[in-house]
């Protein structure tokens, strides 16, 4: 294969995946830590391939053995079309990817002209390509939910359903152990006979959770281990959009919304790193203080205090370091993010949680067990070397 190199041979274990537009490679960790071994992989992104590159050198506890499936594997920089000519069929047992999402997203322009919007169609023909046993398609909610989208939803769904048994599932990632209420869409693909894709208890339904419980997990911010620092200005809005919340609504220019400590994260975008980097309460965090925004919203919404020209001295905020968001977004303590830093937020931005990963690839996982259990067509134990 074209994106194996390797100066001695690697062995790994286990039913293997195909990863298209794999970015940083969010969704590629969460399928290594469920038993996958990744085969080929591609992202458009220079610095996410660089930085997936390197994914072998993790050593957090949590992910050590799924980053050792990354051993002697690299992915490839390019456009999917030109760069997975090699792909071919019966070399994966599974195809993974995320097309791009900018012509679907409710944060984007929602263009049904968007020309990265066809890479949805591309996957699946690369699907088509590998014939694996099962695939899974991930993307924005708004794919799957909104009107406007019926048609493509509709055309993907029957497409797949050809060949495969589809289902479609939206998923908020606070209710899968990741402290950000991000809701993402999979499209997953399984064997017409056997059983059904299906994911149950969700671990933290009820629980989910907070900004609090990862941050206070970390260094405090500018030591060794969360000194990768945002250094755009926080100024307060002239012309505040008032919510009833105080972490809705606009009391910012740009925007970077201050962030509740003590629930879920909004979705982190790829646009951070500039004005739009979530804010942080250090005084809150650090201190045990209130939230300074609270009792500022709370002049503006119900006591009719006039807008501030600027932040006071008491108001210790700033905006999440790269550290922080990767461990918003459930990814190992010690990535070694490539690129400059606008780059780095970007990888982490448009990355599936790897939590979140890690329990649509169980579900793929138990539908191709019981495939295995019943004597068909899928080897579990079959042996990769990367020459």
């Amino acid at each position: 294969m074209s994106n194996a190199h390797s100066t001695s041979a690697e062995t790994s274990v286990g039913p293997t995946f195909v990863s298209l537009y794999s970015g940083a490679g969010g969704l590629d960790l969460g399928f290594a830590r469920a038993g996958f071994t990744p085969v080929f992989a591609n992202d458009i992104d220079p610095f996410a391939v660089q930085t997936y590159n390197r994914l072998h050198e993790v050593r957090d506890e949590a992910w050590a053995e799924a980053a050792s499936r990354f051993q002697g594997h690299s992915s490839v920089c390019g456009d999917v079309r030109t760069v997975a000519a090699d792909l071919k069929e019966g070399m994966a047992d599974l195809v993974v990817g995320g097309p791009p999402c900018q012509g679907f997203s409710v944060a984007g322009r929602m263009d049904p002209n968007d020309p990265r919007s066809r890479h949805v169609f591309d996957f699946l023909g690369l699907v088509a390509r590998v014939k694996p046993k099962a695939f899974v398609m991930e993307n924005v909610a708004a794919l799957a939910r909104n009107r406007r989208w019926a048609e493509i939803i509709e055309s993907l769904k029957n497409k797949a359903s050809l060949d495969y048994k589809v289902k479609l599932v939206v998923l908020n990632a606070s209710h899968w152990g990741v402290p950000q209420a991000r809701e993402r869409m999979f499209l997953v693909g399984v064997p017409h006979e056997g059983p059904d894709f299906c994911l149950t208890d969700a671990p933290t339904v009820g629980t989910p959770p907070t900004v609090r419980d990862v941050l206070s997990g970390l260094p405090k911010a500018g030591e060794p281990g969360n000194d990768s620092l945002c250094t755009a200005k926080i100024t307060l809005a002239k012309s505040p959009v008032l919510r009833k919340s105080p972490y809705a609504g606009m009391l910012f220019n740009g925007q970077g919304r201050a962030m509740g400590l003590d629930r879920p994260a909004p979705t982190l975008p790829a646009s951070m790193g500039g004005n739009r980097t979530p804010i942080v309460d250090e005084g809150e965090l650090y201190d045990g203080a209130d939230p300074w925004v609270v009792d500022y919203h709370r002049g503006l919404f119900e006591d009719g205090r006039a807008v501030l020209s600027a932040l006071p001295s008491e108001a210790r905020l700033r905006r999440i370091t790269v550290e922080e968001a990767a461990a918003i977004q459930t990814f190992p303590k010690d990535v070694p993010w490539q690129g400059r830093q606008s780059a780095r937020y970007r990888q982490i931005g448009n990355a599936v949680p790897p939590l979140l990963a890690f329990h649509v690839a169980t579900g793929v996982m138990d539908v191709l067990r019981a495939q295995n259990a019943r004597g068909e067509a899928i080897s579990l134990d079959r042996e990769i070397v990367f020459a």
